[in-house]
């Protein structure tokens, strides 16, 4: 049986206790639940920083631990989409009460106490989760307690289990002028497969992590001629490592490396760029809630 690295918890000395039919490994141990505690969480392939990033976990986001070694390098599985790598086992805890709120908005902040005048804690981005505790208003402003001593705008959360944002490409819109980031998955830096997994995600969909993922199973494959004129808002165009979102007639918006941005670009200008590169369109596949 072959396995996906990305998403098999697993490495040669050490595997999920689950994979003990699938994966040879000299043991295997049940992972224990932990939530990230910091602000962001670099995912990566290997336990050093000079490694790119895979991904990154967002604060209060539920992952797997199977092993922390004598560097403080934590061995993890990703709650959202299954993605497995390493990241500082201080930026998880084993004890963080169960979160109550999501941001809402692109960024945020944690202030040190229910004042916006106070010094910032650590910034929080869209799709982030906190613990409320409580509220206080100050000068017409209400301020939500976090569970950490930290207090954040009450107005930039929605309690989860709230309805979801009705089109994903109005989200993902408005991260356009967010820097292009390699492995981002957040309002700080994004790339382009992050950029439409967390736009779907605000939706309530969820989605796969990398582009070749996102190919072989997001919404339904479309018979396209090579017309860009063909194209509807929402459909998502695939070339090999990259994907872009239809957000309207002529127009593409994605995050890449060429802007450095996420962007809205002219599509047919965009794809006639990339081919001349010599990477033509893979795919294009159509999510029926964007039309």
């Amino acid at each position: 049986m072959t396995t996906d690295r990305r998403t098999t918890f697993a490495r040669s000395d050490l595997a999920d206790a689950a994979l003990a039919d699938i994966v040879a490994a000299e043991r295997y141990a049940e992972p224990r639940p932990a939530q990230i505690v910091a602000s962001l969480a670099g995912l990566r392939r290997e336990p050093r920083f000079d490694c790119p990033l895979d991904s990154e976990a967002l604060h209060g986001e539920a992952i797997r631990v199977l092993d922390i070694d004598g560097e403080g390098w934590a061995f993890v599985q990703m709650g959202r989409d299954g993605y497995v790598g390493y990241m500082p086992a201080e930026a998880l805890s084993f004890s963080a009460p169960e979160p109550t709120h999501a941001v809402t908005q692109l960024r945020s902040f944690a202030f040190s106490g229910s004042d916006l005048k106070l010094p910032v804690a650590y910034p929080l981005v869209q799709g982030a989760r906190v613990v409320v505790t409580g509220e206080v208003e100050r000068r017409n402003l209400v301020y939500a307690l976090l569970s950490d001593g930290t207090a954040t705008v009450m107005k930039h959360l929605s309690p989860i289990g709230a309805p979801a944002a009705p089109d994903f490409v109005a989200v993902a819109a408005a991260y356009v002028g967010t820097p292009y980031l390699w492995g981002g998955s957040s309002s700080l830096g994004i790339d382009c497969s992050g950029l439409v997994q967390r736009s779907l995600a605000e939706t309530g969909v969820a989605a796969p992590r990398d582009t070749d993922q996102q190919e072989a199973t997001v919404g339904d494959p479309v018979d396209w001629s090579g017309d860009p004129d063909a194209l509807k808002r929402g459909d998502l165009v695939f070339w090999k490592g990259h994907v872009g979102i239809v957000a309207g007639p002529d127009q593409l918006l994605h995050a890449n490396g060429f802007h450095m941005a996420t962007v809205i670009e002219p599509l047919g200008a965009a794809i006639a760029r990339i081919a001349s590169g010599g990477v033509p369109v893979t795919s294009v596949r159509r999510f029926p809630k964007a039309t």
